[in-house]
């Protein structure tokens, strides 16, 4: 059976570059990065050389580069590192649960968060974000990119607001890094997390930028590893893995890679609402990553549908792998006005390198009929075509 894997935002396939680049670091390169001696100074070139790799993506100084687990652990750093007990937070009601559940804690120790609602394509209004500051106001956690919608927040617009009050901003970019460009002088974000997985490196490694005079406290306490913001012996592979994916990315930009996935989701949107009736894209209108597409067919149950197109061969999502198996529908759709029936009925694709055209065109051609015959399933919308009738 052929195979066709479009759930990119959960997890990325490594590029056949970046475990080459990783496979000596398993083996003959195995040595502790902190040690003096050859075999650790053959890792640390190694572990500079990535980290100069990831500042190359984020257009910062590698000394701003903290490596880490990956995104939920550079998120929790950064909210945790930044606020203290009494602070007051402003976050975003279609954030990442890396974000919210951290938020969430933060009410428990003391502090106080504003959650902003988002409008009906996914977008904050940056007014909001200046209304809601307060004199206790600390930080300002907005994500770059939508993990479900794809959905680009502005940035841009929110760190000037943070930098005109004085409040540190911090923004998560996981499913932003290697899809569109990014530059943390002009977003004027103050520490921002990445996630080597969602583009295409390893799972269990990730990277914080951490703006130079930002004083970050520990989560994680040990050695001086990572200029004693994140102890602990360093993942050499996955590092040595994360930075090839960000040379590729940045390679990619230069050759328009994006705006050629833009095309293939653009085709792909196009095909599937020209052949069925009562769907479309969550978040259409606003600027987004060029992979993402979440698109809604009533009158029926998302995880039915994901499970039936597996069947068949097609790998995609109702959302967050994170919240896959949860009773509730997508907080982020919720939050956009979208009733719980139609999130429910709401599917992800999501594109990565490794998919072309002819993956397009596989899906375009299997998602209808497998559509149509759940459809005929459904009571619902046996009734509501009868009605129309």
């Amino acid at each position: 059976m052929r195979r066709v894997y479009l759930d990119n935002n959960a997890t990325t396939p490594l590029l056949p570059e970046v475990l080459e680049a990783m496979l000596p670091y398993f083996g003959e390169r195995f040595g502790n990065a902190s040690s003096i001696h050859h075999h650790g100074q053959e890792t640390r070139a190694a572990v500079e050389c990535a980290r100069e790799l990831v500042a190359g993506l984020l257009g910062c100084r590698a000394s701003e580069i903290v490596f880490t687990s990956g995104g939920t652990e550079g998120d929790n750093l950064a909210i945790f590192g930044l606020v203290e007990r009494g602070g007051h937070v402003i976050t975003s009601t279609v954030e990442h649960h890396a974000v919210l559940n951290a938020c969430k804690r933060l009410e428990e120790l003391g502090c106080e968060v504003s959650y902003l609602a988002v409008d009906g394509r996914g977008l904050i209004d940056p007014d909001d974000v200046r209304r809601a500051l307060r004199p206790n106001t600390k930080l300002i956690t907005v994500m770059m990119a939508n993990n479900e919608t794809g959905v680009l927040q502005p940035v841009e617009e929110i760190g000037r607001t943070a930098a005109e009050a004085d409040i540190y901003f911090h923004t998560d970019a996981v499913q932003a890094a290697g899809k569109v460009p990014i530059d943390v002088k002009k977003i004027g974000c103050d520490v921002l997390a990445i996630s080597g997985h969602k583009m295409h490196a390893q799972q269990g490694v990730g990277a914080l930028y951490v703006r130079k005079g930002t004083l970050l406290q520990p989560m994680i306490y040990g050695g001086r590893h990572e200029r004693s913001r994140r102890a602990g012996t360093e993942n050499v592979p996955g590092i040595v893995g994360l930075g090839k994916a960000a040379e590729l990315a940045v390679a990619a930009f230069a050759q328009e890679e994006d705006k050629k996935m833009a095309k293939l989701r653009d085709q792909l949107e196009s095909a599937l609402l020209a052949k069925i009736e009562a769907a479309g894209v969550n978040g259409a209108g606003a600027p987004r990553v060029p992979n993402t597409s979440n698109i809604y067919f009533d009158y029926v149950e998302g995880e039915a549908l994901v499970i039936a197109l597996d069947l068949k061969g097609l790998a995609v999502s109702t959302g967050a792998a994170c919240s896959s198996g949860a009773l509730e529908p997508s907080h982020v759709l919720t939050a956009m006005g979208i009733s719980p029936a139609r999130a429910r009925a709401s599917l992800r694709f999501s594109l990565g390198k490794q998919n072309t055209a002819e993956d397009v065109d596989f899906a375009a051609q299997l998602v209808p009929p497998t559509l149509a015959h759940l459809r005929e399933l459904s009571p619902i919308y046996n009734t509501a075509t009868a009605v129309h009738s």
